[in-house]
């Protein structure tokens, strides 16, 4: 039995759901038949009880898994592919990145690798980015600060100084990469410092 994971029955309807380990307040139940899982809360779910000794089966391939994989850089991206304009800006000072998003996420996995890449080839140093992973609640966006930073889309990056002042913010998409768009920024917070 993996660690961390408790199998549970609604009283209601006697359904097993399994305590998600990844995705702690959450639970999973096999859906017969359909090969996917259905996901339930705590809180959506009154007297929804663990039963810490009865069997279960391993769910694999969580559709949500809470990660940002995604961010490592893209194998396939030269660092002679971005201009040097670019990785002079987000190399420039001892910025920090803030990036929330989720290897769920479309566009965080069309974006990220390539963002990843970037701040590789500029030579930012790992303590320098700071990974959110981001899950979808029934309210909108979920994770660690998420509400904090008022994040709604992801992928988002903040880029802060190191006194923790925000200078740049991505969301989304835009017309340029994630890269180009706070190179951008960032320059121009360098011009008028």
């Amino acid at each position: 039995m993996p660690r961390g994971l408790r199998q549970s029955t609604s009283p209601a309807t006697a359904e097993p759901y399994i305590n998600d380990p990844v995705r702690p307040g959450l639970f999973i139940k096999k859906q017969p038949g359909s090969g996917t899982d259905a996901v339930a809360r705590a809180s959506e779910r009154p007297g929804l009880r663990l039963a810490t000794d009865a069997p279960f089966t391993w769910l694999r391939d969580l559709p949500d898994a809470v990660t940002l994989e995604t961010l490592a850089p893209a194998d396939d991206v030269d660092a002679d592919a971005f201009d040097d304009s670019v990785l002079d800006a987000l190399a420039a000072a001892d910025y920090v990145y803030k990036v929330w998003g989720g290897d769920w996420c479309g566009d965080c996995r069309r974006q990220l690798p390539g963002f990843g890449a970037a701040l590789a080839a500029a030579g930012v140093p790992d303590n320098c980015v700071e990974a959110y992973p981001v899950t979808k609640g029934p309210d909108g966006k979920e994770g660690e600060l998420v509400e904090a930073y008022g994040i709604e889309l992801i992928p988002t990056v903040v880029v802060e100084s190191s006194d923790g002042e925000e200078l740049a913010r991505f969301v989304e998409e835009e017309d340029s990469s994630i890269a180009a768009y706070l190179a951008e920024r960032l320059a121009d917070v360098e011009a008028t410092a």
